[in-house]
């Protein structure tokens, strides 16, 4: 599948700029709207204010935690197909399981270099 909608909700603004630049050399068709913040991200998807194909997820957040966004985001029939990813600086395999059983399509580490994320990117996103 193609995604040409993209949401990506993470609390540090660094690495959404890191994404965004990412993602317009992956895939510079696509449209991507980002948040810091998962209650305000789900505000909007829930009153279909914003529309996405597709959720890139950081765990580690302050008010509303990754997993937290996931397990309330299953929790909306409307929502819940919506492929969430996980992207995160951990590689603890407990929290791997733990995002994928909270409903999770994939879990990716951060990488250390901008072209790795770049080619995740080609991969996901075509």
């Amino acid at each position: 599948m193609v995604y040409s909608r993209i949401l990506v909700i993470d609390d540090d603004v660094d690495d959404q700029e890191i994404f965004v630049t990412a993602l317009e050399r992956a895939a510079p068709a696509t449209e991507c709207h980002t948040f810091c913040s998962g209650v305000d991200a789900l505000k909007k998807l829930s009153s279909g204010a914003l529309v996405t194909d597709i959720i890139f997820l950081d765990l580690n957040m302050p008010v509303m935690s990754g997993q937290e966004f996931l397990a309330e985001i299953k929790r909306h029939e409307a929502l819940a197909e919506i492929p969430v990813i996980v992207l995160s600086t951990s590689a603890h395999p407990p929290t791997i399981l733990q995002a994928k059983a909270l409903g999770a399509a994939d879990f990716i580490t951060k990488p250390d270099k901008f072209n790795d994320l770049v080619d995740i990117l080609k991969r996901i996103i075509h």
